[in-house]
């Protein structure tokens, strides 16, 4: 089952928010600051509290780090008393959290509809923007045993990395994901005392000595390979385009619109022309693709929101504003004295 709407009020950013979800992929977009990170933030810790039974108020403050982690640092900044509220919903099952900007323990928060929410649980996933399989040994016996400040986002990942493959055949969709994945990155992952290598005709190289961008398609391949990312799981990416070459948008793009029609629900935010354009080109009838384009009202300065099914229905965007603006100065020093 997946997840179907976010309603947000006083919470972070967003003073209020109510966005329905494709079941496909959804894509944000938007300027700096107007909450892209946040909103898949929110999304994940509902997804990850369903099968970890971590509470939905201490998973927050692990992803969101507020100072001294006083969960009341989560409210909309104003003046006066306020609650914050972050509603998650799977048709009709939600799972709701309201705390005062004065709450400084997790525990005082109000937080209904958990058993229900994880009498299902999901499987999910969240690649940030900083890949960590370099950096992997001995990080999460680190974070478990010391007080680091790193978001939640990097262990949780690394420990899906880690998980082993699932008994049983692979399936011939993952199966084709996998070979498209293992010809891109022109080998294969190994894991060796929690160390990344690629198996590759030139060996096996360490991940540390590999491109950024590369890593991260090997993270991909391992998820791909040891099943968590499988028919109703839920992939969260922030900023996909970050170290990747863009000659390689087009199969990244490919492999996500794959993994929907698998029935894996991908939420990913961009600042990227090409990875926007890329989906759009290569999408089928029948994907289930949806923009969502957040910005601040020119009325209230609050963060809004539009949403559409099509490319050329995201209103507004930047991205394809400033390409377009581009493109024009460009065609005009060809020009030059030709244009007035």
């Amino acid at each position: 089952m997946t997840l179907t709407r976010v309603k947000l009020e006083r919470f972070t950013a967003f003073k209020e928010l109510d966005l329905e979800f494709s079941p496909g992929i959804n894509v944000f977009v938007g300027d700096n600051g107007a909450g892209k990170t946040h909103l898949l933030k929110v999304c994940y810790a509902a997804c990850d509290v369903s099968k970890t039974r971590t509470s939905f108020a201490d998973k927050l403050i692990d992803l969101f780090l507020p100072s001294d982690r006083v969960l009341g640092r989560l409210v909309y900044r104003q003046k006066g008393s306020f609650e914050g509220v972050a509603e998650v919903f799977r048709d009709k099952t939600r799972l709701k959290i309201a705390f005062s900007n004065h709450v400084k323990r997790s525990a005082s928060a109000k937080t209904t509809g958990e058993n229900l929410w994880s009498s299902s649980p999901i499987e999910t996933v969240y690649i940030p923007v900083k890949e960590m399989l370099a950096n992997a040994p001995g990080f999460l016996s680190l974070y478990a045993q010391r007080e680091t400040h790193f978001e939640a986002v990097y262990a949780d990942i690394l420990q899906r990395a880690y998980l082993p493959l699932l008994r049983g055949p692979m399936g011939s969709e993952r199966e084709r994901l996998f070979t498209i994945l293992k010809k891109v990155i022109e080998g294969q992952v190994t894991l060796r005392n929690e160390e990344f290598f690629l198996r590759s005709k030139q060996g096996n190289i360490e991940f540390p000595l590999l491109a950024e961008g590369i890593r991260k398609l090997g993270l991909l391949w391992i998820l791909i390979r040891n099943g968590v990312l499988q028919q109703g799981s839920v992939l969260f990416w922030d900023e996909p385009e970050t170290n990747l070459n863009p000659s390689r948008f087009g199969v990244l793009m490919e492999i996500m619109l794959e993994l929907q029609r698998m029935g894996v629900q991908i939420f990913l935010a961009t600042h990227d022309y090409v990875i926007l354009k890329e989906l759009d080109l290569r999408q089928k009838e029948g994907d289930e693709v949806a923009f969502h384009s957040l910005y601040r009202s020119e009325e209230t300065g609050d963060v809004a929101c539009r949403t559409t099914d099509a490319y050329l229905g995201i209103d507004p965007n930047a991205i394809a504003d400033t390409f377009g603006k581009l493109y024009d100065r460009e065609i005009q020093r060809s020009l030059g004295d030709l244009v007035e």
